[in-house]
């Protein structure tokens, strides 16, 4: 039997970064456009990452309704891909990473599950998806990672990002 960690998340509150820390990364990780050549290299540079660490998890970009790049590495399970969704669907619902959200409930001692009246069928505000958005338009699709602990995916989807912008700026 496969242990996914996502299914038992831990918050550990001394490690959740300062809501100020994930609202500056959501404005300083922005595109100048974001294309299908886009979605692919950082897809790529995604599994690449995952690849040398290892690490059993399923990827996926979206623009608007589409999805444009979806890699599953060794270890990965379908519980990875309904987590995808359902981590993507809040990005989409709220315009702000999967796990931002999460953290914003919890700062105000409560929980997205308890308050957000969205069916946790549907929606979970756990860390791994965050939106991509483009300079001048705002949020046009989501990158998502499913298979690490839920601040693990948060930040791998971070770095990712940070390492690809870099290369455009």
């Amino acid at each position: 039997m496969t242990h996914n960690t996502e299914l038992t998340p831990k918050f550990h509150p001394e490690l959740t970064p300062p809501l100020e820390e994930l609202e500056a990364q959501e404005r300083h990780l922005v595109f100048r456009q974001f294309t299908y050549e886009d979605a692919w290299a950082l897809g790529s540079l995604l599994v690449e990452l995952a690849r040398e660490r290892q690490a059993p998890v399923a990827i996926d970009i979206r623009r608007g309704g589409q999805q444009l790049f979806h890699a599953a590495l060794p270890g990965s399970t379908p519980d990875n891909d309904a987590w995808i969704d359902r981590k993507r669907r809040v990005v989409e619902r709220y315009g702000s990473a999967s796990y931002l959200v999460g953290a914003r409930f919890r700062a105000k001692g409560s929980t997205f599950e308890e308050s957000s009246r969205l069916d946790p069928d549907e929606y979970a505000a756990h860390g791994g998806s965050f939106p991509i958005t483009v300079e001048g338009v705002g949020v046009v699709g989501t990158v998502t990672v499913s298979g690490l602990p839920q601040l693990q995916d948060h930040r791998f989807v971070v770095e990712a990002l940070e390492e690809f912008l870099s290369k455009d700026r």
